[in-house]
């Protein structure tokens, strides 16, 4: 019973390191997808982002 707590910080840390790096590559998306000036390139991180985006919903 002593390692449950252990385990649930684990866990914890996880959760948030892996919704810090989500957070952190839309961000990086969407910047790209605004400042880009070659237009390839913003069509493509804006269809990166739309598929980052729809991932992340759940229904």
């Amino acid at each position: 019973m002593s390692a449950l707590p252990a385990v649930l910080t684990g866990a914890t840390t996880l959760a948030a390191i892996t919704g810090l790096t989500y957070a952190v590559t839309l961000f990086g998306v969407a910047l790209v997808s605004v400042a880009s000036r070659n237009p390839a390139r913003r069509r493509d991180a804006r269809a990166t982002l739309t598929i980052l985006r729809r991932r992340g919903v759940r229904e």
